[in-house]
Order: structure tokens, then C-alpha cells, then sequence
């Protein structure tokens, strides 16, 4: 006779299978995409201030010898005034100068210019950002909004002249660097055929004009930022274009477009309600992404237009080895790059529940 046993349990104890709060938020997909974020910052702090320890000479070299090739100093004169300016200590450590930055960092002092006595860095940054914020930032967001209706209208009206025609056009200004565009525009317009006085468009204001809420003062400023923008919209825009065409395809082709259409809905309505804003949602993704370039995509171009934003003073910066200076952009630079993909990654998350489920977020 078989002797019956009682069956054994298979599932934990309901205290082991279900994690607490503090195991429920270390698992969490927000939790570890901010502390990703934050090691790719300070990793990129890491590396960027030794890189620029790395680069050939130094601050006080590039003083020495500006000052002997403007005023025909020598070298001990030089010296002697550089060793006045620049209260520094470059022969120290680079391990003790590195700690020396990160306290200052986490303090929240990006330190003052060596070549700019008592100016701050942060005041620096303050003083040019917006001036790019305002250029790239009304390029991106004029060049998404034109490259999503003209991708739409490739999409509906493909292999049609006008399809072609837009096709070409889009993938020939994507190809096409923009610092190279910026050159054409600015030898063609100038000099060659001298439609545009390139030389009062230099800065981002002319002198002598005050800032205000005034019509003169966004007149002016427009003025000064429209080659800059016009340069930004046309090499960004055929991106966009090619990215809504194809997103648009591909949502034509989904069931609930065709059920609409067989419901007798108008073809207005099926566009803006049902294509228009699904085939978007991935591009949103993309310009979260390309917002965070917006303050390193602007270097050569405002070099090129002589612009006053933060790009100008970065190449400023690393001619004249200002270690502070380059250090806090590129520290800006990196966070909007770093936050802007985190924001995308996040967005894409809540769009997509199955990225942060299929990563090990629990229920």
C-alpha cells in the first residue's frame, strides 16, 4: 500500500516573493537610468578635465608668447607679467588639482577665467547661453515643425514629382556639413554679390542697443541670428523630412488606418487624428535627443558668423587654454546632452511600457 505524503509547497512565502520598497525603487527603470546618468557625468567630468591637461602647452605658454609677438617683450617680461595675472599653480599635482575641481564642483563654483581676472565661469555662461539657446533653439524647433509637414506630404503624394523633388532636396542638405553651407552663404551673400553687409551682422546685437521688451531690440536680434538659423533649419531639416516620410508609411499601412477609411472618415481627419499623430510620437523621441545638442552643435557655426554664444567663447576658450572656461562649457555641454537623452529614454518608456518591464522593473 503507497504511503500518501503531504505535497510540498512550490511558491515562496509571500514575504520572499513580494520585494519591499527599497528593493521595488533600486529596481526601478527611473532609478537606474539616473544613476547611469549620473557615473556618465562624472566619468565625463573625469575625462575632460584630463584631456584638457593632455592638450600641448598651457595657459600661462599662450600668454608668454601673445605677449611677445604683440609688444615685443621678452621672455622674462612676459613671464614676469604672466606670473602677475595668472595666480595659479599648473606645476601642482594633477591629483590634487583634480580633487581641487570636484569640491569646487559639488560646491557649485565652475571657478573664474585665467585670462579674465575676477571674471566668474558661471557668469560667462550666463552671459552667452542664451544667445544660443535662442539661435539653435528656434532652428531646431522651426526645422522639426517644417520636416514633419513636408514628411507627411512625401508620404501621401509618393513617387510623384513632388515626392521627388522633396526626396532629393532633403537628401542632399542632409549630406551636406553645415559649416560648409554657413561658408557658401557667407562668401556668396558678402562679398560676391554683396546682398547682405556681413559685417554689421557680426555679434548677436549691434552696439549701442539696449535689451528690452522692445520691437527695435527683437528686430535686431533677429537680425544678427538669421543666417545662423537659416544655416541650422536647412542642414537639420532634411532629417526630419526623411524620418516623418518613413514613419508616415508605415502607419498608413496599420489596420485602424484602414478601418477609417472604411468608415468613411475624411481624409483631413485620418491625417491630422489617426497618421499625423502616431507617425510623430517617434520623432518626439529624437528632437528630446536633439535638444541636448543644441549647445555643442553650435561651435563652428557661430565661429563662422562670428555669433556671440556659448560655441564663441568655447573656441575662445581652448585657443587661449583657459582650462576653468572650457571646462564649465563642456560640463554644461555634457549634462544637456546626458539629461536630454535620459528625458527621451524615459518618454520612450512611458510610450513603450515593455523597454522599462523587459529591463527588470517589477509590477
Amino acid at each position: 500500500m503507497a504511503v500518501q505524503t503531504a505535497p510540498i509547497p512550490v511558491s515562496l512565502p509571500e514575504e520572499q516573493a513580494r520585494p519591499n520598497v527599497l528593493q521595488r525603487v533600486f529596481r526601478s527603470y527611473v532609478f537606474r537610468r539616473l544613476v547611469k546618468a549620473l557615473a556618465t557625468i562624472f566619468a565625463v567630468v573625469t575625462a575632460t578635465f584630463f584631456l584638457i591637461r593632455l592638450m600641448p602647452s598651457n595657459p600661462v605658454e599662450i600668454f608668454i608668447q601673445e605677449q611677445i609677438a604683440m609688444y615685443g617683450m621678452s621672455y622674462q617680461e612676459a613671464r614676469d607679467q604672466a606670473s602677475a595675472l595668472f595666480a595659479i599653480d599648473l606645476d601642482a599635482p594633477l591629483s590634487q588639482q583634480y580633487l581641487e575641481y570636484l569640491g569646487n564642483l559639488l560646491r557649485g563654483d565652475l571657478g573664474q577665467s585665467y585670462r579674465s581676472k575676477g571674471t566668474y565661469v558661471a557668469d560667462i555662461i550666463r552671459q552667452f547661453l542664451p544667445w544660443t539657446l535662442f539661435s539653435v533653439g528656434t532652428s531646431l524647433l522651426i526645422s522639426f515643425v517644417l520636416g514633419v509637414v513636408l514628411g507627411m506630404l512625401m508620404a501621401y503624394r509618393r513617387e510623384t514629382p513632388i515626392d521627388y523633388a522633396l526626396s532629393t532636396f532633403a537628401s542632399l542638405v542632409s549630406s551636406v556639413p553645415n559649416y560648409l553651407i554657413a561658408i557658401i552663404l557667407l562668401v556668396v551673400l558678402g562679398p560676391q554679390l554683396r546682398i547682405i553687409n556681413i559685417a554689421s551682422m557680426r555679434g548677436s546685437i549691434s552696439p549701442g542697443v539696449q535689451p528690452g521688451f522692445t520691437l527695435h531690440f527683437f528686430l535686431d536680434v533677429l537680425y544678427h541670428a538669421a543666417l545662423p538659423i537659416f544655416v541650422y533649419v536647412l542642414t537639420t531639416i532634411g532629417g526630419w523630412m526623411l524620418a516623418m516620410k518613413s514613419s508616415t508609411i508605415a502607419t498608413l499601412e496599420e489596420d485602424y488606418v484602414t478601418v477609417a477609411r472604411a468608415r468613411g472618415l475624411k481624409d483631413g481627419r485620418i491625417m491630422t487624428s489617426y497618421v499625423g499623430r502616431n507617425a510623430s510620437l517617434p520623432l518626439f523621441t529624437q528632437l528630446a535627443i536633439s535638444i541636448g545638442f543644441v549647445f555643442g552643435g553650435s561651435v563652428l557655426i557661430e565661429a563662422i558668423f562670428v555669433y556671440q554664444g556659448i560655441g564663441q567663447q568655447l573656441i575662445k576658450a581652448i585657443n587661449q587654454r583657459d582650462y576653468p572656461v572650457m571646462q564649465g562649457i563642456f560640463l554644461i555641454i555634457t549634462i544637456s546632452v546626458i539629461m536630454a537623452n535620459l528625458i527621451a529614454d524615459l518618454l520612450y518608456s512611458r510610450l513603450d511600457p515593455r523597454i522599462r518591464l523587459g529591463q527588470g522593473e517589477t509590477k
